[in-house]
């Protein structure tokens, strides 16, 4: 029997954060209680313990993208790895050349250090990008100077659920003798990634988009071919070979590891069956509305993201309607603002149109019956939303709301 729609929780906010697996949560378990050590204590049993899970996870973790183990620096999560990325960069080859580049639709964990960046005199060129929200790599490689020392495009969007091609971006990095950074928050795990093939010199990554804990993340830093310096953000007792002090979270690093193992060993049928549930659900939406659109590439897509903006209804509207149901009108860091979603004004999305758009995102444990009744409630309450709205009411008889000259008074 269907739970009654006033006592249904449904999770589709899966690009915010995931649920700890079970059998992650198993792997961490013991490393709280008996195998409790400081990885840096070097002098007992509990700390070497604590030293070895540490080591077998970076290295499990390395092999998952395709690196050595020393090139991966632990940190508390993929915030924190954007900002030794760029900062410690910029700070460190400031010398070379004051000059970067990154894409209007990053997130803010790239855009706000680029900020503060050109506060200390640096220069950043922001590319724009398509409908679709792709970037045009003849004006990258055109944007590319004698003194740009870095290049950071994210791997997949964390809204739209955009792909970008990082192997071409990697290329056009490497012929300028450019650095390039890429955020794969969205994609370990889900998509291949191999920092060798793709020419990835640094890449931000964490643990809670991939059914991991929470407050830990990793930063690939490539030691050779080039071998990339960073200047730390913090010091203390020299930990992660001196880029990053501070006692390690065993427990979230070994439960990171087992994450990731597991995201790898179930990619390929995970991510067939997600981006089934995600077609299905659009295919209920786009055939039982009128004037809905979807946002981001429709090929280029990562599998669990489907991001609509739903015309002549308002966002914030639309959530409160779907009580029970979790998804989102942006971002996760930046859904307590009221402004519209900065990445769909980059694609060419106005206010109007941006302020009506709800990101669904699918996860493990989502199932069809799921799928079918987040479609059916999401109906409705568009249908509802725009009963109550005279411009639905007007473009339903035909009047070009373009044209109309409202008076300001």
């Amino acid at each position: 029997m269907t739970e009654p729609t006033e006592n249904r929780r449904v999770y589709m906010d899966h690009q915010a954060t995931t649920p700890v697996d079970p059998r992650v949560l198993d792997a961490m378990l013991p490393y709280f209680t008996e195998k409790f050590g400081n990885a840096a204590s070097r002098s007992h049993a509990w700390g070497w313990e604590a030293e070895k899970a540490v080591d077998d996870a970076r290295q499990r973790l390395a092999a998952a993208i395709g690196a050595k183990p020393r090139e991966i620096v632990f940190t508390s999560g993929s915030t924190e790895s954007d900002n030794l990325a760029i900062l410690g960069v910029a700070r460190m080859y400031r010398e070379r050349g004051r000059h970067l580049v990154t894409c209007a639709t990053e997130h803010k964990a790239v855009l706000d250090p680029m900020k503060s960046l050109e506060r200390d005199g640096f220069e950043v060129t922001v590319l724009g990008v398509d409908r679709r929200g792709r970037l045009d790599l003849d004006e990258l490689r055109a944007a590319l100077r004698d003194d740009t020392i870095l290049v950071s495009v994210m791997h997949a969007n964390n809204e739209i659920g955009t792909i970008h091609p990082i192997a071409e971006i990697g290329r056009i990095c490497k012929e300028k003798g450019v650095l390039f950074h890429t955020d794969a928050t969205q994609t370990l795990g889900k998509e291949p990634i191999d920092v060798e093939e793709m020419g990835v010199d640094l890449l931000s990554a964490n643990a809670h988009k991939v059914y991991g804990p929470k407050g830990v993340g990793l930063l690939y830093r490539r030691r050779r071919r080039p071998r990339v310096r960073l200047e730390p953000l913090q010091y203390g007792g020299g930990h992660e070979f001196g880029l990053r002090s501070g006692t390690l979270d065993v427990p979230g690093i070994v439960g990171f590891a087992a994450a990731v193992d597991l995201a790898l060993a179930e990619r390929e049928t995970e991510r067939a069956r997600i981006a089934a549930l995600r077609d299905r659900l659009q295919e209920r939406l786009t055939s039982a509305l009128t004037h809905v659109h979807v946002n981001g590439d429709p090929e280029a897509r990562l599998a669990c993201n489907l991001n609509v903006s739903f015309e002549f209804v308002e966002g914030e509207s639309l959530l409160m309607g779907l009580e029970g149901i979790a998804v989102s009108s942006g971002s996760a860091c930046t859904s307590a603002s009221l402004e519209p979603s900065y990445v769909l004004h980059a694609l060419g999305v106005g206010d109007a149109l941006a302020h009506s758009s709800i990101r669904f995102s699918l996860g493990r444990w989502n199932t069809e019956e799921e799928v079918d009744y987040v479609a059916e409630r999401t109906i409705e309450a568009v249908q509802r939303l725009r009963e109550l709205s005279p411009l639905y009411e007007m473009a339903m008889e035909g009047i070009d709301l373009e044209s109309i000259q409202w008076d300001a008074h």
